[in-house]
């Protein structure tokens, strides 16, 4: 009986561990390249759009918080009180008022019982009675000021050492009061026809300087009668990056007793640019 069998194949030795050929490589990069420079194509336009718009956004909230402050700030100044100026060198323009914190209306005469403190015109006055409820005066310097008309001879931007001055020296505590007193060396010029006062701080100026692209606030520097840039160590930049701006004031006559600021502001920064414009009207009764 024949017995069958099946012979076995030699073995066949293991195969080395393949790694990239230099070919493979070169060619997986060039692929490689060619899908990021197609991305590139279709991403670039989103995300430069996308980087201009922020500029644009950053510098048009910064304008307009700028020109929310001016406007703010505007609508609390003495009547008559708003001048601008362009050029003031060595600022570009500049926009200049004194601010009211207080107002009321003064006692005229006395009560028929011959009580009460009247605003006397005819001399040198240093106290005055409020007509209805008192007010609430901050700490530190104030002045009283009595129908400014912002014309000479009722400027309160003048000193108080004349006739014609319109602002006195506030002299009476802080706080709630309902008697005003002050310094007076001279009687006051006019008397108001509706018996108003106005109680205000130093002047605040605001003023574009293009060379340094800076809008700046600055107060504390005292009442100077002719306008132009001030400094102050009491001073705050509102604004940078700025290339361009202009304040332009409408003074329209006292029966009228209406004005109007016109503000513009312009920014610019990475190849972005944003103009922003705004009108404030300020209120010249005095």
């Amino acid at each position: 009986m024949r017995r069958l069998g099946f012979a076995s194949s030699p073995a066949q030795p293991a195969r080395a561990p393949r790694g990239f050929t230099l070919t493979e490589a070169i060619i997986v990069i060039a692929i490689v390249a060619i899908i990021a420079a197609v991305i590139a194509v279709f991403v670039r336009a989103p995300v430069q759009g996308y980087v201009a718009s922020a500029s644009r956004a950053e510098l048009a909230d910064a304008a307009d918080t700028a020109l929310r402050r001016i406007v703010r700030d505007l609508r609390a100044a003495l009547p008559n009180s708003v001048r601008t100026l362009s050029p003031c060198a060595p600022a570009t323009a500049c926009l200049e008022f004194i601010p009211v914190v207080a107002g009321a209306r003064y006692r005229a005469e006395r009560t028929g019982a011959g009580a009460g403190n009247p605003l006397d015109f005819s001399a040198a006055d240093t106290s005055f009675d409020i007509v209805g409820p008192g007010i609430d005066l901050p700490a530190g310097a104030l002045w009283v000021v009595v129908y400014n008309l912002g014309l000479p001879g009722a400027d309160a931007y003048s000193g108080a050492a004349t006739v014609g001055d319109v602002r006195r020296a506030y002299s009476g505590a802080s706080g709630a009061v309902s008697t005003i007193n002050m310094v007076s060396v001279q009687r006051l010029p006019f008397d108001s026809p509706a018996r108003r006062f106005q109680v205000v701080q130093q002047p605040v100026t605001y003023q574009c300087d293009l060379a340094l692209g800076q809008l700046v606030r600055v107060w504390n520097y005292g009442f100077i009668s002719a306008q132009g840039s001030r400094s102050s160590a009491d001073s705050a930049l509102l604004a940078d990056k700025v290339t361009g701006c202009s304040f332009d004031y409408s003074a329209q006559n006292v029966a009228q007793r209406a004005g109007a600021v016109l503000i513009s502001l312009q920014l610019a920064a990475s190849g972005e640019t944003v103009s922003l414009a705004v009108q404030a009207h300020v209120s010249n009764v005095p």
